[in-house]
């Protein structure tokens, strides 16, 4: 990727709509006014003001031209002058109409006027090569575009504005200055030094261990909301599934009928639950079938159970509790999985749920009772994530880095109560292998493969 280059591309999603950006930027050259960028604004759109000679912060009114000098759209061009622009560089945003045919006329005439069809993620690249934002800032724009839920949206927003980069950078800080402080012990003979330096150094490595740890406990929630939580309904046949499924998401996406087996394969559906994405799935009941396409429904069901973040499991309380029920929840994870009592307005005299370890709740979903109360059990499920302040969390890129970062610092802590110079200088190089582990989450050190692997995941024109 040459980033040098002027790149373009539509910076709006497909389709129609009243209004479409196309986005054009560049490094600016020597001279201000005479950049490529503005070279190639001056030849594809008509104002009454060049673009080269607008001030930036600025908008001219007027049209977009094809190269004899044939209108293409009525539009309005918006000026940004390096470095006040989302790339930091100079850039040019033609707003046209939001028709995707009249859209790609105008990218093909920026394109034929010199500049390249900018590659995914490349604008964001630019701004974070060019100091506009860090990685995890970067990371944040992706995930406030895919944000599922108001809660998604809120956390990437506050990660955008800097909050996890200031944890990240607090904890790199210390390490730095604990480790700055260890190799200046190298210059010293043993008697010299005061018996609280390597205590002090002690205690402030278990603190930024401690942060570190703190910021690996908000993985789980960040894998909520950027993935959303996979709920996996199950039981035998006719236990309700179907019908739980569309009372969760009000409206009848399963059908439902008094014949056993009707669902035959996986369906799924999303939902948010306060402000936590979920990822529904009814599944094929559970039972000995002849049928090998319900057969294989329940190899999938069984499957999908073992990957959920909750597995529902429903019973019919109308008939006496099946030694098949409790055979299938005693492979079920307890922590993960709630027994659903369903036709309890038919209860059978001799039911009886015996299984305690279990977490359960009667419902009679027909009239809809204790829909409520499930979904306040699911929130509950999720570690009561739905009631705490939404806030910045770390990816799972960010986790994978903090885990190696945790094994250089528990390493670190351990050679640290030695005190010859072979042990500290191994304690050492466990600190600088961790600040390389860190460097890597908001870019302080980076290689072009781990920026590729990050942008490539973009939409084009972000």
């Amino acid at each position: 990727m040459n980033t040098t280059d002027i790149i373009a591309a539509i910076a709006t999603p497909p389709g129609e709509g009243g209004v479409g950006i196309v986005r054009i930027s560049g490094s600016p050259s020597t001279s201000l006014r005479t950049g490529d960028v503005w070279k190639i604004a001056d030849q594809i759109f008509q104002g009454s003001e060049r673009p080269s000679l607008a001030k930036g912060g600025t908008f001219l009114h007027g049209r977009v031209v094809d190269a004899k000098g044939s209108q293409i759209d009525d539009a309005l061009c918006l000026i940004f002058r390096a470095p006040h622009s989302y790339t930091g560089e100079d850039t040019v945003e033609i707003q046209g109409h939001g028709g995707a045919v009249v859209l790609k006329k105008i990218l093909r005439r920026a394109l034929e006027a010199g500049a390249r069809m900018a590659e995914p993620g490349e604008f964001t690249k630019r701004a974070f090569l060019n100091g506009k934002m860090d990685l995890v800032q970067a990371e944040a724009v992706a995930d406030l575009i895919h944000a599922r839920s108001d809660r998604a949206a809120q956390a990437a927003f506050e990660q955008l504005e800097g909050s996890l980069s200031g944890q990240f950078n607090t904890l790199t800080d210390g390490l730095i200055d604990i480790a700055a402080d260890l190799e200046t012990t190298l210059d010293f003979v043993e008697d010299e030094l005061p018996d609280e330096v390597f205590p002090t150094l002690g205690k402030k490595l278990g603190e930024s261990f401690q942060t570190l740890e703190n910021l690996l406990g908000t993985w789980d929630e960040g894998r909520l909301l950027r993935e959303g939580a996979r709920v996996v309904i199950m039981g035998r046949p006719n236990a309700g599934k179907s019908t739980l499924f569309n009372a969760l998401l009000g409206s009848d996406r399963a059908i439902v009928t008094n014949i056993a087996g009707t669902t035959r394969d996986i369906i799924e559906e999303g939902l948010v639950l306060d402000g936590i994405p979920l990822r529904i799935l009814d599944t094929a009941g559970l039972r000995e079938a002849e049928c090998e396409i319900e057969r294989e429904g329940i190899r999938r069901a069984r499957e999908h159970s073992a990957a959920a973040d909750i597995a529902i499991y429903l019973i019919d309380s109308s008939q006496p509790v099946s030694d098949e029920d409790e055979e299938h929840l005693q492979k079920l994870d307890s922590s993960r999985t709630l027994v659903v009592l369903n036709k309890n307005d038919l209860k059978h005299e001799t039911f009886d749920f015996r299984l305690s370890t279990f977490d359960s709740l009667e419902t009679s979903l027909l009239s809809e009772g204790g829909v409520s109360e499930l979904r306040s059990a699911i929130s509950e499920k999720l570690g009561g994530v739905s009631n705490t302040p939404a806030h910045a969390v770390i990816s799972e890129r960010h986790r994978d880095l903090l885990v190696a970062a945790r094994g250089e610092l528990s390493a670190a802590c351990e050679k640290l109560s030695g005190k010859e110079d072979e042990t500290i200088a191994l304690t050492a190089e466990h600190l600088r292998s961790a600040l390389e582990q860190l460097g890597q989450v908001t870019g302080r050190t980076y290689h072009d493969e781990l920026l590729d692997n990050i942008f490539s995941r973009f939409c084009i024109g972000k």
